[in-house]
């Protein structure tokens, strides 16, 4: 078994246990999601051009996020002091709330998630961790300081994931968009002789490794 000897959380691992000062007050992560999934994501400074499109963004899909029974989580190395000024500049100018807590990261905290890369100098650089209800870590982006995240991807991810949860299928790419399957789900392959000559002759295959179905 290879051991994960950055320390930082990948995918199938536990979410770090962190004891963070936020915006709303003092947070313990993973516990204090327990039986709900959460976004958590990192941006390089507050007050910064990039990463107040991206809270804006988040803040448009809060709801959305919250039909999901998904919460969503800030963070940066800013201090909470840093953090309510900006929110209450982006409230007063942009004639938007931003309504989920950010985390006041320290460098412990930080390099724990593997937010602080050498070359990318001593801010955090644009990572997001999808976390589930049992707190085990099922997704991971990682972006430059340069590029703004695709808010609508990562609530297309955590619908996909909730969705595959339930019903023990995989999604196509772009899905619920894709350009073969449209919004229909993947079924696992087949992983016998006689379950694979089935489907071949169930109509909902292009071959027996191949099968889909109606998202219903």
């Amino acid at each position: 078994m290879i051991e994960n000897e950055n320390k930082m959380p990948l995918l199938g691992d536990e979410f770090p246990k962190l004891s963070v000062q936020t915006t709303h007050g003092p947070l313990n992560l993973p516990e204090d999601m327990k039986g709900k999934w959460f976004v958590l994501f990192s941006h390089p400074a507050d007050f910064t051009p990039v990463c107040t499109t991206e809270f804006v963004a988040f803040q448009k899909r809060y709801d959305e996020f919250e039909e999901l029974g998904c919460q969503l989580v800030g963070l940066s190395v800013d201090q909470v002091f840093s953090h309510i000024k900006w929110t209450q500049w982006i409230k007063e100018n942009l004639d938007v709330e931003i309504k989920f807590p950010i985390i006041a990261a320290n460098d412990s905290v930080a390099s724990a998630l593997g937010m602080l890369h050498p070359h990318k100098g001593s801010n955090t650089v644009r990572a997001v961790f999808v976390v589930d209800p049992e707190g085990m870590v099922r997704l991971v982006l990682y972006y430059p300081q340069e590029v703004g995240r695709n808010i609508d991807e990562i609530l297309r991810a955590v619908k996909a994931l909730q969705v595959s949860d339930e019903k023990g299928v995989a999604m196509s790419a772009n899905w619920p968009n894709n350009e073969l399957l449209k919004d229909e789900l993947i079924i696992p392959p087949a992983t016998d002789e006689a379950t694979a000559e089935e489907r071949m002759n169930s109509g909902t295959c292009y071959d027996w490794w191949f099968c889909h179905k109606p998202n219903d």
